[in-house]
């Protein structure tokens, strides 16, 4: 095909991958192309698409296969029934665009993803044909996400994990309930169980790799999942319980989530509006909580109010401090790390940095300010050697003090 013919795809299909939230990079193994054999690297600074914890910036090219798909899920905008535009790749052309991209120095690594076509098991060979023509032939060393299709056969899935750094199954919604009403060709059980076989597959190839030298790496940066907030009635309290679930039995690196948005030609069964993306900010503050704050899910879910809603005039933390106003204030000379950690305003580096400091000398509150962006949020809740509270942690309005100057509204919101 002409190149204008492969632009207007590239431009098609990149845009309907942006609604796939999980295109992290984080916690694959590093390797590059200096020893003069293959192709990429997963190091390195480019265009940002993706933050790895060390603070790399990956950039990815993000896209799907097709967007054609036999599903019709009301919430996407790539269903069955939706009068969008239509194209396709042949897992070639990927391939070509991938390697094009990287040369120019514009990416350093490829999330796919695609429509389901045919079938989940043609479609699945189609996306793994991609990712093994750029390992075997080319030796393309930059990092991948691949997403799997929980419908395909699962040694096909399994396949995905020897050629991508990272793989991942959405769940899409957060309750039983909702994916039965909004996705009625989507199993959760069997999402589910797809996700299991992963799990599975990545505790075995990381066994086998600390006894085994030559061990085939599989999935080294584990596998993700996304939900959709705020397509069905489920609250933040379901979707945070959802989320420690899927932690505790699959192992995930990582939970996304993904405001609903309206799309066009909807269905009846969605809401009008979006919810506010502030809504979405709070649940990744609530997943910070649990994964290295130390807050168990029902204590995150203690921070939302009798309909099971975070607050979104204030961050889970300091609503959660607000209600539990007898565990303060703390005294940052003597408590130890976990209850340092529930103070809202002290970050984990802070953290760390108040536990060095005080085993030389005694912390002021002007130590304390050094390490935060606002004191003000941390006076109610700290006592330090020349600073005690009294009685502000009582105030009746104490929430109102705290809470930042309302933003200007959403223009679309």
């Amino acid at each position: 095909m002409s190149r204008e013919t492969l632009r207007e795809r590239l431009e098609i299909l990149a845009d309907a991958a942006k609604y796939d939230a999980s295109c992290a990079s984080s916690g694959t193994a590093k390797r590059n192309s200096r020893d003069g054999k293959g192709l990429g690297s997963t190091e390195g600074m480019g265009i940002c698409h993706a933050y790895a914890p060390d603070g790399r910036c990956i950039s990815l090219l993000k896209l799907l296969l097709t967007n054609h798909c036999i599903f019709d899920c009301h919430y996407c905008v790539n269903r069955k029934s939706s009068n969008v535009r239509r194209a396709r790749f042949t897992p070639q052309e990927v391939v070509d665009l991938t390697l094009s991209f990287y040369r120019r120095n514009y990416i350093e690594g490829l999330f796919l993803s695609s429509g389901i076509i045919r079938s989940a098991d043609h479609t699945m060979a189609q996306l793994i044909e991609v990712v093994r023509i750029l390992r075997e032939k080319h030796q393309f060393r930059g990092y991948i996400h691949l997403k799997t299709i929980p419908e395909a056969d699962p040694e096909l899935v399994a396949q995905a994990g020897l050629w991508a750094d990272r793989v991942s199954i959405n769940v899409e919604l957060p309750t039983a309930q909702g994916l039965t009403r909004l996705a009625p060709d989507k199993n959760g059980p069997r999402i589910e169980g797809a996700m299991g076989h992963l799990q599975s597959a990545i505790v075995e190839a990381k066994d086998a790799s600390r006894r085994f030298r030559a061990a085939p790496r599989f999935a080294p940066a584990g596998q993700s999942t996304q939900m959709i907030v705020g397509a069905d009635g489920a609250s933040d309290a379901q979707i945070v319980g959802k989320a420690s679930t899927l932690y505790d039995r699959f192992g995930l690196r990582r939970v996304y989530y993904s405001a609903f948005s309206p799309i066009p030609d909807a269905s009846a069964v969605l809401p009008l509006q979006r919810p506010p993306l502030l809504r979405e900010h709070r649940l990744y503050q609530s997943d910070w909580l649990m994964r290295f704050y130390g807050y168990a899910p029902a204590e995150v879910q203690d921070a939302a109010d009798a309909g099971g809603m975070l607050p979104l005039d204030i961050d889970p933390k300091l609503a959660w401090a607000l209600k539990f106003r007898d565990r303060f204030p703390v005294d940052v000379n003597r408590a130890p790390r976990e209850a340092l950690l529930r103070v809202p305003g002290l970050g984990t580096k802070a953290v760390k940095a108040v536990l060095t400091a005080r085993r030389h000398r005694s912390l002021r509150l002007e130590d304390i300010a050094r390490l935060t962006a606002s004191v003000r949020k941390l006076r109610p809740f700290i006592v330090t050697a020349d600073w005690r509270p009294t009685l502000l942690i009582d105030r009746a309005d104490l929430r109102a003090s705290l809470a930042p100057s309302p933003r200007q509204m959403e223009l679309f919101a």
